[in-house]
């Protein structure tokens, strides 16, 4: 079943963990696996040499979305992805998200 989980990465390196990722799934043959990848972004303006400027910022800096589901093999390919330090939960047994908290880090106003 696919569920969404929080991989935890270190901060700066989400875009980087999601290019890593997609490559693996790709290389590997986990399409089937893996739906999705997400950086949390959001748009904010912000003052810069008095323009303002619109900019993408994160939302949960260190961390990385993964629509997947979870199997042995998959647990491996996230796991092994340069950058990634674990998933958000116990180290054995990461926990979903419930579709309110995707819906709360997907859609910010």
């Amino acid at each position: 079943m696919f569920r969404w989980y929080v991989v935890n990465t270190y901060s700066g390196h989400e875009q980087k963990v999601k290019h890593n990722l997609e490559h693996r799934v790709v290389s590997l043959g986990q399409q089937r696996a893996v739906r999705q990848i997400v950086v949390p972004t959001e748009t904010v303006s912000e003052m810069k040499d008095n323009q303002k400027v619109t900019v993408e910022k994160r939302t949960m800096p260190g961390y990385v979305l993964v629509n997947m589901d979870l199997n042995e093999d998959s647990w491996s390919l996230v796991k092994g992805t340069p950058g990634v330090t674990g998933f958000v939960g116990a180290s054995n047994e990461p926990v979903p998200l419930t579709q309110d908290e995707v819906n709360r880090l997907l859609h910010r106003e």
